[in-house]
C-alpha cells in the first residue's frame, strides 16, 4: 500500500498568519523521505496552497508529486507548465470547507483536458464516487487511475466510534442509533470494495482518500485492490504532537 501525504494543511497554517512559516517545501522534503508521494491541492481561489508551492516542490523535490486540481482551463495550464508526475482532477465549490463528493464525469471539456495531460506525459487520476457508472466512465475517458471518495465511510465511522454526534460538528443525516450506523458503515465498506474490484478488473489503478485517519484507515487498507491512499488532515494534525516524520511513520505502520 502506497501512502500519499497531502500537505495542504501546512499551507492552511501558513495562511492563518500570512507568513512563510511553516514552509510547505520543508514539509514536502520530510514527506518525500518517509511517504511514497506528495499530494498538493492548488485550488482555484488559492485559499491555501498556490502555484509557487507547486513550482518549488516540482523543482526541488524528487518525490512523486500528485497535483489535485479542478477541471478548468487555468488549472490544466498550470499542470502542463509545472508537469507533476500525476494530476488528480477533483470537483471544487467556493463555499465548501473540503471536497464533498466525486467529480462530475459528464462535465464539458473533461475528455479533452485528460488527453492534454496524458500527451504531456502526466498520469491522470479522477476523484470519483464509488459506483459502477462513474468507474466505467473513467475507463472510457482513458484515465490511468481513479481515487475513490471515502468521505461517507469516514463520516459514518466517526459517528459510530467517536463523540462527534454530541458536538457542533455532527452531521444530521448520521444522527442514528448504533445498529443503524453499523449497518450503514458495513454497506459503505462493501460498496468501496465492490468499486475497487471493478476498477481493477478494468485495469485502472485504484486509489482511495478523503477523511481517512488513524482510527478508520485499517479497513480501507485491507481492500487489496486499493493500491494507494492519500491522507492529509489527520497526518498534519497528528504531527502537531509528534512531528511530521513520526506522524507519517505511524500511518505507514497501519496500512501495511
Amino acid at each position: 500500500m502506497l501512502l500519499g501525504v497531502n500537505i495542504d494543511h501546512i499551507a492552511v497554517l501558513r495562511e492563518a498568519r500570512k507568513v512563510d512559516d511553516p514552509q510547505v517545501l520543508e514539509a514536502a522534503f520530510v514527506a518525500a523521505r518517509y511517504a511514497d508521494l506528495i499530494t498538493l491541492h492548488v485550488r482555484e481561489d488559492r485559499r491555501h496552497a498556490n502555484e509557487n508551492d507547486l513550482k518549488e516542490i516540482t523543482t526541488f523535490c524528487k518525490s512523486v508529486v500528485n497535483l489535485e486540481c479542478a477541471n478548468t482551463d487555468e488549472m490544466i495550464e498550470l499542470a502542463l507548465h509545472y508537469k507533476p508526475y500525476k494530476v488528480t482532477l477533483v470537483p471544487e465549490k467556493r463555499q465548501e470547507l473540503t471536497t464533498e463528493g466525486g467529480l462530475n464525469l459528464d462535465i464539458k471539456g473533461l475528455d479533452s483536458n485528460i488527453n492534454k495531460l496524458k500527451q504531456a506525459g502526466i498520469e491522470v487520476s479522477l476523484f470519483i464516487d464509488a459506483n459502477e457508472v462513474d468507474i466505467s466512465k473513467a475507463k472510457l475517458l482513458n484515465a490511468d487511475s481513479i481515487e475513490l471518495h471515502t468521505g461517507v465511510y469516514a463520516n459514518l465511522h466517526n459517528a459510530l466510534f467517536s463523540n462527534i454526534l454530541h458536538t457542533s460538528y455532527k452531521i444530521k443525516e448520521f444522527e442514528l442509533d448504533k445498529n443503524s450506523l453499523k449497518l450503514k458503515l458495513k454497506d459503505e465498506l462493501e460498496r468501496l470494495k465492490t468499486a475497487a474490484v471493478l476498477a481493477q478488473s478494468l485495469n485502472l489503478f485504484v486509489v482511495a482518500g478523503h477523511g481517512l485517519n488513524y482510527k478508520n484507515v485499517k479497513d480501507i487498507a485491507q481492500i487489496k485492490e486499493i493500491k494507494e491512499l492519500n491522507i492529509g488532515q489527520s497526518i498534519i494534525a497528528r504531527s502537531v504532537f509528534v512531528g511530521l516524520k513520526e506522524a507519517i511513520l505511524e500511518m505507514k505502520s497501519l496500512i501495511v
